[in-house]
C-alpha cells in the first residue's frame, strides 16, 4: 500500500539540514522540470508586488515570498515534517513513535507543486506555491509540465495506492488507471443520511493516515483496505465512480474518539 497526500498552503520555516535536489525522490524523472518550475518560481518571486499577485498572498504573509529566494540556504527538514495545516495537525507527525515514523516513510508520499512527487522523508525547504498558481516564466501550466513529468514515474513500484490528494493536486500527477482508489471523505448524519464532508475533510484524511501508520497497517489490495478499516471501526465503502472510495465518518470532529483512546 502506498498513500498519496496532498501539501499545505502553510509551512514550517526553517530547518537543520542543506537542501540536495538530487537526493529527492524520482530524481531521474522529474529533476529537469523541478529545476524548471523553480527558476520560474525564482524570477517570479524577485519581485515581491507580482509574486503576491500571482501566489494570491495578502498583506500579512507577503513576507512568504522571500522563501522562495532562499530555497539553498534556509534549511530543509522531512516533507512530512515540513507541512501545516488541517491534515497535518491530525496526523500530528511530532507524536507518533519510532514505528509510525517508519511506516509514514515507506508508505506516504506528498505531492508538491514545487518539487512534484515526493517521499515523506525528502528533505525540503519552505517555499510558497500552489497547484493552482501560474508562473508566467514556466511557458505553460504547473498542471501540463507536471502531468507531462511523471508520466516517467514507476508508478507500479507502489502496487496498490490510495490517493488522498484534492483535485488541483491529482491533475499535476494523475495517477494511471488500475493501480488503486481515490479517496472521498463523507459524513452521516443522525437520520443515516450521507452527506459530503467539507470542514473536517482535510481532518478525516490526516486521522486515517495516523491510525494507519499506528497499526503498521499491511495492506495490498482495496478489499483488504476495507476490511483493515472495519476492523479499526471506520466505515469504507465503494465510492460513486469505478476506482473510488468513500470513508463515512460519524458526527463530530474526526479523530476525536482516535485521541482518546491512545
Amino acid at each position: 500500500m502506498h498513500i498519496l497526500l496532498p501539501p499545505s498552503e502553510t509551512k514550517r520555516f526553517g530547518g537543520g539540514s542543506i537542501f540536495v535536489p538530487g537526493s529527492l525522490a524520482h530524481d531521474r524523472a522529474l529533476r529537469e522540470t523541478r529545476d524548471r518550475v523553480r527558476e520560474a518560481l525564482t524570477e517570479l518571486s524577485s519581485d515581491e508586488e507580482a509574486a503576491a499577485k500571482a501566489l494570491k498572498l495578502g498583506v500579512k504573509n507577503r513576507d512568504e515570498v522571500a522563501r522562495n529566494l532562499v530555497l539553498d540556504s534556509s534549511g530543509a527538514m522531512p516533507a512530512i515534517e515540513r507541512y501545516t495545516g488541517v491534515l497535518y495537525d491530525a496526523l500530528d507527525v511530532a507524536s507518533l513513535d519510532g514505528a509510525a515514523r517508519e511506516w509514514l516513510s515507506s508508505h506516504v508520499s506528498v505531492q508538491s507543486a514545487l518539487f512534484g512527487l515526493l517521499r515523506a522523508d525528502d528533505e525540503i525547504p519552505a517555499y510558497r506555491l500552489s497547484g493552482a498558481s501560474r508562473l508566467s516564466g514556466l511557458g505553460s501550466t504547473l498542471k501540463r509540465v507536471w502531468a507531462e513529468a511523471h508520466g516517467g514515474v514507476e508508478w507500479q513500484q507502489f502496487e496498490w495506492m490510495l490517493d488522498l490528494r484534492s483535485k488541483d493536486y491529482v491533475a499535476l500527477a494523475p495517477m494511471p488507471d488500475g493501480v488503486g482508489a481515490w479517496l472521498h471523505v463523507a459524513q452521516r448524519a443522525d437520520g443515516g443520511a450521507v452527506r459530503a464532508l467539507n470542514h473536517f475533510n482535510k481532518a478525516a484524511k490526516g486521522d486515517l493516515v495516523r491510525r494507519l501508520a499506528q497499526s503498521g497497517a499491511r495492506i495490498g489490495t482495496e478489499a483488504e483496505f476495507i476490511e483493515w478499516a472495519a476492523s479499526h471501526g471506520l466505515e469504507v465503502v465503494n465510492g460513486p465512480h469505478p476506482g473510488e472510495l468513500t470513508l463515512i465518518t460519524g458526527l463530530g470532529a474526526p479523530g476525536a474518539a482516535a485521541r482518546q483512546s491512545n
